[in-house]
């Protein structure tokens, strides 16, 4: 694994995921494997989970990490190649990416899309020209179009949730309603990662004009009915996107499609999931996120296990470093 960016850059996915239930049981079992190795985390935009769930993988190797809100404590960075620096932009990444090489042996990047412009924010040009001028392995920690680390952590917690090993389970993402436009890389991930895994039967369900990326959906069936794709469910995946053909727009936001225990009555007392954080009584009402059916705190504790397996992975593909 030279980075960590989509589904793509992962040989096994199952390898890995047990890879991370291994480090769930025993944490400190590669506690020397990432000393005198450093990971350097750049946010541009705000976070909780993955920047605390990352600095403890990588403290659990062993690395040291240090986190860097580029947004607020650094200069504005310009992301153009040949761009005439005239304007807000300080410093060039091109400068900057190659210098952070030099201080670390990996790279975790996190940033958000615009929804502004379709064409840029899916070039994923942020993450790409880390990639291009940093010259070390560089983790996704949220790019404009993808969430890797989320979506390693909702297979592990799959995998270790669903006990029937006679059946393929079923996988329902259910598009949910909110009070602003998102991103669409939570579902484009879990799409993506759910559909390569083929180990599932995976239905999405959303109102219309809510279609995804088909680059992402591959293999998934589409319905546009939330009751009769949430029929015999055994997990449901909560999340909210903005639309991706007339981009970043809000067509809908009818409260029929937040998940109640009414509607849950319909699948095979499915476990519900979501990457939080989550409006209550907007995406979610109250009674599923209390109530036994929800694994949200389960599936969000299980990000530590993800990125410490893909630390692991990174570090062993790297051996030498700086």
């Amino acid at each position: 694994m030279k980075n960590f960016i989509s589904v793509n850059d992962v040989a096994d996915i199952n390898a890995l995921v047990h890879k991370a239930l291994a480090y769930k049981s025993d944490p400190y079992r590669d506690r020397t494997s990432g000393l005198s190795k450093r990971i350097g985390l750049l946010f541009l935009n705000p976070s909780m989970r993955t920047r605390l769930s990352t600095q403890i993988a990588a403290s659990n190797l062993g690395m040291e990490a240090v986190v860097f809100n580029v947004g607020q404590e650094g200069w504005s960075l310009e992301f153009e190649d040949e761009a005439i620096m005239s304007g807000s932009t300080v410093e060039h990444v091109k400068d900057a990416a190659p210098i952070l090489g030099k201080y670390f042996d990996v790279l975790g990047i996190r940033t958000f899309p615009t929804l502004k412009n379709k064409a840029e924010d899916y070039s994923e040009q942020y993450i790409n020209q880390f990639i291009k001028y940093a010259g070390i392995p560089v983790v996704s920690l949220e790019s404009a179009t993808l969430h890797p680390l989320q979506s390693l952590t909702d297979v592990i917690t799959i995998t270790e949730t669903f006990k029937d090993k006679k059946r393929r389970p079923k996988i329902v993402l259910t598009w949910a309603p909110h009070v602003k436009a998102l991103p669409q890389c939570v579902a484009n991930s879990f799409s993506q990662w759910i559909s390569v895994w083929d180990q599932a039967d995976f239905v999405i369900t959303h109102p219309e004009d809510y279609e995804l990326d088909p680059g992402f959906t591959k293999g998934a069936a589409i319905s546009h009915d939330q009751d009769y794709a949430l029929k015999d469910a055994d997990f449901v995946y909560v999340k909210n996107w903005s639309t991706y053909t007339d981009y970043g727009r809000v067509y809908c936001n009818d409260r029929e499609w937040m998940l109640t225990n009414e509607k849950l009555l319909l699948t095979n007392h499915a476990k519900v999931m979501h990457c939080l954080p989550v409006r209550r009584n907007v995406e979610l009402s109250d009674e599923v996120l209390d109530g036994f059916s929800s694994i949200v705190t389960q599936q969000a504790s299980n990000r530590v296990w993800a990125a410490q397996a893909v630390l692991s992975e990174l570090l062993s593909a790297n051996a030498g470093g700086r």
